[in-house]
């Protein structure tokens, strides 16, 4: 696979991902206006994110094969290890625009912003740790 095919497959899945995310915290905020309704909602988002972009890196970008249960269960915890940081970033800007703007447009925007960000700096941290080649 080119680098140039493979940028693009990585941008198609993590767009994909991008709006799996932000489709889950509007349908969490349709059914849920509780308290830290905007926490429970992001909350929700990112673990739908998480999972669907766990699968498409596994599968389409870093062709892993699983060998058992086991194996996959740990690299999803590293994979999950290593987001630490980028959803620390994605949070910061969803929110940050959410508090400044005070829009619905605004948080999503800062969202896709800083889930962006956040999604160059996991591939080079999955590149090198979680789905790194045996030499």
């Amino acid at each position: 696979m080119t680098a140039l095919s493979l940028t693009l497959r990585y941008a198609g899945f993590a767009a994909t991902a991008t709006l799996i995310n932000l489709l889950t915290q509007e349908l969490t905020l349709q059914f849920y206006q509780g308290a830290y309704f905007i926490y429970v909602s992001i909350l929700a988002g990112t673990l739908t994110g998480l999972v669907s972009k766990y699968w498409f890196d596994k599968r389409f970008i870093f062709r892993f094969q699983s060998q058992s249960v086991g194996d996959d269960f740990h690299k999803f915890i590293l994979y999950s290890l290593t987001g630490v940081f980028t959803t620390a970033l994605f949070w910061g800007f969803e929110l940050g625009f959410h508090f400044w703007l005070g829009t619905r447009l605004a948080r999503y925007s800062g969202a896709v912003i800083g889930l962006t960000l956040g999604y160059v700096v996991k591939y080079q941290l999955d590149k090198r740790y979680v789905f790194k080649r045996a030499s």
